[in-house]
């Protein structure tokens, strides 16, 4: 269905279900290309109509699924229409963005949190942010090394993960790049791209 549906953007809204109730993340606009995540970022610019919606639809799905944690709930979004896509019942690759620190609690504490029954506060968004994929661009099953860290560090407000995979194929994502700041997050998004670019898989 998702190759026929001409769709704007796709948004995955991360809902947390809690010993206190649902909880929301700003939402997260994303590119994704052959099905999987390329890059990321918060916030996104959506209507009332659309983010009540999209909240509406998480939080019918989570009560019918049950269990606490982050649900990472995809839609596509065309016009003011919400069509829903998929829910993920674990934290997001598309939310790494909040590794960003855009919000108070990352997606990672959020989920820990919810699980160990701790109640969750309100979660507000603290800065924009931006996070792209790091691909490896051939196979290697003796511990990939990664080129270019050093060079990666040296771009203002912004951060690195490494995932550690044992090993790597063409297109395997092996890290996530990520960038932070009060810039618009087209800019965001450019600067993390550009990181990625910077660290090589061998």
């Amino acid at each position: 269905v998702e190759k026929f549906l001409e769709f704007d953007y796709e948004v995955t809204l991360l809902t947390v279900n809690s010993v206190n109730g649902i909880h929301y993340c700003n939402p997260i606009e994303h590119k994704q290309k052959d099905g999987d995540f390329i890059y990321s970022s918060q916030p996104c610019k959506m209507t009332d109509y659309q983010l009540n919606t999209c909240k509406n639809i998480a939080r019918l799905m989570i009560k019918h699924m049950g269990g606490y944690g982050v649900f990472g709930m995809e839609f596509f979004i065309k016009g003011e229409e919400v069509y829903f896509n998929e829910c993920s019942p674990r934290p997001h690759d598309t939310g790494m963005v909040t590794l960003a620190n855009t919000q108070n609690f990352n997606q990672f504490e959020l989920h820990a949190r919810a699980i160990l029954g701790i109640p969750i506060s309100k979660i507000e968004l603290l800065k924009n942010g931006a996070s792209a994929v790091i691909l490896a661009n051939k196979e290697n099953n003796n511990f990939p090394n990664f080129i270019g860290l050093k060079e990666a560090a040296k771009f203002k407000s912004s951060n690195y993960r490494i995932f550690g995979k044992p090993n790597s194929r063409p297109f395997r994502r092996m890290g996530v790049a990520l960038s932070y700041g009060n810039e618009e997050v087209e800019e965001l998004i450019l600067r993390a791209k550009n990181i990625a670019k910077s660290i090589e898989v061998k």
